[in-house]
């Protein structure tokens, strides 16, 4: 088992300091890069007052995305299950 590992990563001006597992630090810091480009696109494009205003715009473009990659899922796996009942069906009716 790997040795925790401590990081520091900088999102909207702030430090956090955190100890993780080697195999998260790659994964955290791609997270920190795509928050931190999404903060100045925010800034960029509206007026912005306060960075928890950024940051819960940041939040709640990270959850959409997730969401909505379970609703895709979801409806792909419906869609999927579909066509093998169908192909099942046909199946039988060549088998009878």
């Amino acid at each position: 088992m790997a040795e925790p590992l401590k990081i520091k990563l900088s999102i909207a001006d702030r430090v956090y300091p955190l100890t993780i597992n080697p195999s998260q630090e790659e994964g955290l810091r791609l997270a920190t890069k795509k928050i931190e480009e999404m903060i100045k696109k925010f800034e960029q494009s509206y007026a912005v007052r306060d960075k928890q205003d950024v940051l819960a715009m940041c939040a709640l473009q990270f959850a959409a995305q997730v969401e909505q990659k379970q609703i895709d899922k979801s409806s792909d796996t419906q869609e999927t299950e579909d066509k093998l009942k169908a192909l099942n069906s046909l199946l039988q009716e060549q088998l009878s």
